[in-house]
């Protein structure tokens, strides 16, 4: 084997599928011939950061290392945004990108930059593959990336490394998990009468979803989840009580805690505002967080359905009637305030109605912006990782590609993307990627022509309108250059028509979707306070 097909095959090991990105002449065209005959596809998109993101979204779908390819110089440059979505999201990712020799490095200047500074604040580790033992170096940093917290890794490839044979590893060993003990967290869980349970990213798949969910009844307790485990127990379940972002909106319930429970709760997913809460806390994750908002009182580190195990606990004293309260009375805080368009709330659910009328079960993703409040509360889910988003980075321009890369992984699923029109024309290119894979994507555009985000906090400063607010984007005109299926919307009824027809047609579809900006406002006040 040469170095390319032991590198390949070890990815197909842990259950590679895809490798996205941009190639260059290099390193990348080997890979890319090799690449099949490991069950192992290349997807070429338009821009590497979008192929960064696609390729996160895969892992956090599949849970093996996500892939992006590209070339030296730019091509690693222009991925840089990718890699530190995939690190704060905690998805493992492997950057592959071509690599100058050290012969080279001695007279060449053209793109030349140190390619491994460039990406070190943004990755957990970096290799070359001209190293003596490259396929052990290999194996420990894929284990790298797939070690808590999970993150974005760095390999330069050299197109004489590539074709050399590769060297066999011998006495390799991947990294173990530990399981440390739940020390005084049973006696803390014992004592609470009134627990509530915030869930977070590290809980986002079926085996700790389901552990999350039987530790839940066992409490009667309400759940908060924060954006990136909206699913881990459905939006139906009647413990269910919302999402949690260290907000306002959820400080009715949790305030009434005498007992915080976190359930693989990443401080990276909480908003830039203190902790307000003064119950003990009870932190259940794989690992310490050395920064975090508040320190708990005890914990239990780890892997999570292992630690949900060893603890016993007894039902509470909430009522179904007193969560279901909770609830609603959060949800109806994030009603429109506003006429004209349709609202972000009504996109959200019209869509949702109108797929399960075409029975269909799209995974949504969700682009960042002021129309996230809309999509994450609103939509419903059903299991981890039906709703994917940028949360640790909180990028514009994820949607797209994240939604190709769910429509890909799923094709009788097939996806949404909600994105606002600043976050698609980060990315718009990708529109011909779906339309040359034929991918079941139906993107929704909030099209309000504002950062609305940022236009509200410039308000709320009370400075002069300025550099928030472009000329309008005809999205449905443009997708149809692309060779994607464009639709227009002004109002409710328009819009139905148009998610049938999106729904209906057999490829990538394109709602553009005309919003009036002036309820988000009031939803950023109660969401944030």
């Amino acid at each position: 084997m040469t170095l390319t097909e032991a590198l390949l095959a070890e990815l197909a090991r842990r259950g590679t599928r895809r490798i996205w990105g941009v190639p260059g002449g290099g390193s990348s065209l080997d890979v890319i011939e090799a690449a099949p005959r490991f069950g192992i596809d290349f997807i070429l998109a338009r821009q590497e950061s979008n192929a960064a993101i696609a390729a996160m979204a895969d892992a956090e779908l599949t849970g093996a290392p996500g892939v992006v390819l590209t070339t030296k110089g730019p091509g690693v440059g222009n991925a840089v945004n990718g890699l530190a979505c995939a690190t704060l999201e905690r998805a493992p990712l492997l950057l592959l990108a071509d690599g100058f020799t050290p012969k080279q490095t001695s007279w060449v200047t053209h793109q030349y930059f140190d390619q491994r500074a460039m990406t070190a604040g943004v990755v957990k580790a970096y290799a070359r593959a001209d190293a003596e033992a490259p396929m052990a170096g290999i194996m420990a940093l894929l284990d790298q990336a797939e070690a808590a917290p999970r993150g974005a890794v760095h390999l330069d490839l050299t197109g004489e490394a590539v074709r050399r044979p590769a060297q066999p590893v011998e006495g390799f060993q991947a990294m173990a998990p530990h399981h440390p003990p739940v020390g005084d967290a049973a006696a803390l869980l014992t004592a609470a009468r009134r627990p509530v349970l915030l869930v977070g990213v590290e809980a986002a798949n079926a085996t700790n979803a389901a552990a999350l969910r039987r530790f839940a009844e066992a409490l009667g307790c309400p759940v908060l989840v924060t954006y990136k485990a909206k699913g881990v127990l459905p939006d139906a379940h009647p413990l269910f009580a919302g999402i949690f972002t260290g907000g306002t909106l959820e400080a009715p319930c949790v305030g009434q805690a005498d007992l915080i429970i976190q359930v693989g709760l990443d401080p990276v997913e909480l908003i830039l505002q203190p902790w307000r809460y003064t119950a003990p806390i009870l932190d259940i994750a794989l690992r310490p967080h050395p920064v975090r908002y508040a320190e708990p009182t005890a914990a239990a580190h780890g892997p999570l359905a292992d630690s949900i195990a060893l603890l016993e606990p007894r039902a509470s004293t909430w009522t179904a009637q007193g969560i279901a309260v909770l609830r609603d009375t959060a949800l109806a805080a994030l009603e429109w305030q506003g006429s004209g368009g349709v609202s972000p709330p009504d996109i959200v659910r019209i869509a949702q109605k109108e797929a399960r009328a075409a029975g269909a079960t799209p995974r949504v993703a969700v682009d960042a912006g002021a129309h996230m409040f809309s999509a994450t509360a609103f939509w419903q889910c059903e299991q981890a990782r039906d709703l994917l988003i940028s949360n640790g980075l909180a990028s514009m321009g994820f949607a797209l590609p994240a939604g190709l890369a769910a429509a890909l992984h799923d094709p009788a699923r097939g996806a949404i993307a909600f994105t606002g029109d600043g976050g698609l024309m980060m990315c718009l290119g990708e529109l011909a990627t779906a339309a040359q894979l034929g991918a079941k994507l139906v993107t929704i555009v909030f099209n309000d022509s504002a950062l609305s985000l940022i236009d509200i906090k410039q308000q709320q400063r009370q400075l002069p309108q300025a550099g928030v607010r472009f000329t309008r984007t005809d999205f449905a005109a443009v997708a149809e250059g692309f060779g994607v299926k464009g639709l227009r919307a002004d109002d409710p009824a328009q819009y139905e028509t148009a998610l049938r027809q999106a729904f209906a047609h057999d490829g990538p579809s394109l709602i553009d979707v005309t919003v009036n900006p002036a309820g988000y406002p009031a939803q950023l006040q109660a969401m944030r306070g």
